[in-house]
């Protein structure tokens, strides 16, 4: 059974969820402007195996929403935290999105404390070698939705074919995990705009070329792939084509998996394909 608990990382309140399990102990981490409850149908499946936990990252879910320290070592600063506190020896670290890309951080910063690194849709594509930070702010800049009626946005979003093929109660709670529903209906997002472009920023400087030979563990990357809708995600797969041949060059030890007509939120799209995926992987570590 699932657990929300609370621990205090330098002096904030951070949230987190406990699927118990024995084992190994495996920490999943969201994207940007997502909670823990991404891994709600993933998670179950692993805790029959390992230590399941995932934490709300700064800023957003339940966790605190400082004003600052949305750049990687604060963040990694903060994962670092997060293990020791809950006495984690060598936990697997599996990242989705952005997540990845903090999961790659920490992995790159800390050789001995990773014993395997699964890389979710993410984590492999260097921004600013593919386009200018001006491009990358207007790609990146999130659409203005707070004040939005929360039946609306479900409406819209449960009309997109390849959410309505999923749609239950249950993703509908963990979709609105994502934001603050008001007592009038309408919805605001947990992490600002404001703090969402530092966290966009931070991606944009980052250089995973640079991180990922400093990488000594195993790692998984899973990949969704589908028929591109438009040119900017045809563009957006060419760079991580680029971002994966990269990876399988400067990696020590990479297996790639690509999950077939399957969007960029895998965890809640092929929940159980991912949970077999890391299953395998985790359990073949030394």
């Amino acid at each position: 059974m699932v657990s929300d608990l609370l621990v205090e990382l330098g002096g904030l309140s951070f949230h987190y969820r406990h699927w118990g399990g024995r084992g190994r102990p495996v920490v999943l981490l969201h994207g940007l402007a997502s909670t823990s409850h991404i891994w709600d149908l993933t998670a179950p499946l692993l805790a029959r195996r390992f230590r399941v936990v995932a934490l709300d990252q700064r800023g957003h879910g339940e966790s605190a929403k400082p004003d600052h320290g949305y750049d990687f070592d604060t963040v990694t600063g903060d994962l670092r935290a997060f293990v020791a506190a809950l006495e984690f020896e060598r936990p697997v670290l599996v990242g989705h999105s952005w997540g990845a890309s903090v999961a790659l951080r920490y992995a790159a910063g800390h050789p001995d404390g990773v014993p395997g690194l699964v890389l979710v849709d993410g984590g492999v594509i260097d921004l600013s070698a593919v386009m200018t930070w001006e491009q990358a702010e207007e790609e990146m800049t999130p659409p203005p939705i707070d004040g939005v009626p929360a039946k609306q946005l479900l409406a819209a979003v449960r009309g997109l074919a390849y959410f309505r093929e999923i749609w239950s109660p249950e993703f509908e709670r963990m979709f609105l995990t994502n934001f603050e529903v008001r007592e009038d209906g309408t919805i605001w997002r947990r992490l600002p705009v404001e703090h969402h472009m530092k966290v966009v920023r931070a991606l944009y400087d980052l250089s995973p070329s640079q991180l990922l030979p400093l990488v000594q563990s195993p790692v998984l990357i899973v990949v969704a792939s589908r028929k591109p809708q438009g040119e900017r995600e045809e563009r957006w797969q060419r760079y991580r084509r680029e971002g994966l041949e990269s990876a399988a060059r400067l990696l020590r030890q990479c297996e790639t998996v690509v999950m077939e007509d399957t969007i960029h939120d895998i965890p809640v799209h092929r929940p159980r394909e991912l949970a077999a995926a890391i299953e395998r992987f985790a359990g073949g570590l030394a």
